[in-house]
């Protein structure tokens, strides 16, 4: 294989974070003292694509930005990153994606984005980067980019034997049924397992009933995170749910752990294809539960020489 061919494509969001830390949540209405402002880089897509390049992956990026400043500057943060921008669009027509976010003293946060460039990546956009994606080991997608482009992705993925991982956040009630189909790993966490199954998830064995729905939907393997409780793997090999439990730690800001977990597993399934999934989801739960013991997004994520050398081995 080619070294600089990119081995985990990344289809889907960028977005410029625009961060408040406040001691508590605020009510409907209420403004409230924050302690601190910053701006970094988020967005699903490229937080899981910039997570797996600092793992040691080499990674492309298949997104939009807008022709501004938040978009130049991104464009540079996937390069300082190594990531591939060969298929990183700018357009006049709309602004780069930016999300609010809100992270209390417990870590825990509220996020509003408005999507932008994001939604304008198109069929034409993927075309021009069809030869990355089906020369790829893996490809990841998600839904913060018009749900036909990321079903278009899998499809183009999954054809030319590519695996590939989808993460279908923010969840959609009405889901194309082709998604399941197409997705060799489909990832959600407990409230987007919720919104798709209609299973209430509040325990590991929640997350194995509504991995038992998506499932019976055609995914070949499922895996529902649960935050501090770790994730549960149900599969068409395994259908008995299997809870991966993770290590207790003190999170300090959680934003973009999920994305963390996902650009892990999408490293560790390019570069260790010989581990079984379950070690697989140990290691990438132990790099997401660095990740929230860290402020900001991909700034919290840690590179390959930070982590115990084992989980390389």
């Amino acid at each position: 294989m080619d070294p600089d061919r990119p081995q985990v494509v990344v289809v889907g969001s960028c977005m410029t974070d625009l961060v408040s830390l406040t001691p508590r949540l605020p009510k409907a209405g209420e403004t409230i003292h924050g302690s601190k402002f910053f701006i970094g880089f988020g967005g699903k897509g490229a937080n899981q694509c910039i997570q797996a390049s600092r793992l040691g992956a080499c990674t492309a990026m298949v997104c939009k930005v807008g022709d501004d400043s938040f978009g130049n500057n991104y464009i540079e943060n996937f390069k300082k990153h190594n990531v591939c921008t060969d298929y990183v669009y700018q357009t006049g027509a709309a602004a780069t994606g930016a999300a609010s976010i809100i992270v209390n003293a417990e870590g825990q946060n509220a996020i509003v984005i408005v999507a932008g460039a994001n939604l304008l990546l198109n069929s034409e956009d993927l075309t021009k980067a069809s030869a990355a994606i089906t020369g790829a080991r893996v490809m990841v997608c998600q839904l913060e980019i018009s749900p036909q482009v990321s079903l278009e992705a899998l499809k183009m993925a999954h054809k030319s034997g590519v695996r590939t991982i989808f993460n279908p956040a923010p969840a959609i009630a009405d889901l194309d049924s082709s998604f399941y189909t197409h997705s060799d790993i489909f990832c959600c966490n407990e409230s987007e397992a919720e919104i798709l199954t209609g299973v209430q998830v509040r325990s590991p064995s929640d997350a194995g009933a509504a991995g038992s729905v998506l499932l019976a939907r055609g995914c070949h393997l499922v895996l529902i995170t649960l935050g501090g409780e770790g994730c549960v793997i149900v599969s068409k090999e395994v259908p008995e749910p299997k809870h991966i439990a993770t290590s207790k730690v003190t999170s300090v800001d959680t934003t973009g752990a999920g994305d963390s977990f996902i650009g892990a597993l999408a490293f560790f399934i390019a570069h260790y294809p010989q581990l079984n999934i379950e070690e697989m989801v140990k290691r990438s739960n132990h790099i997401a539960s660095v990740s929230v013991q860290a402020a900001g997004t991909q700034t919290s994520y840690p590179y390959r020489k930070d982590l115990p050398q084992d989980i390389f081995s």
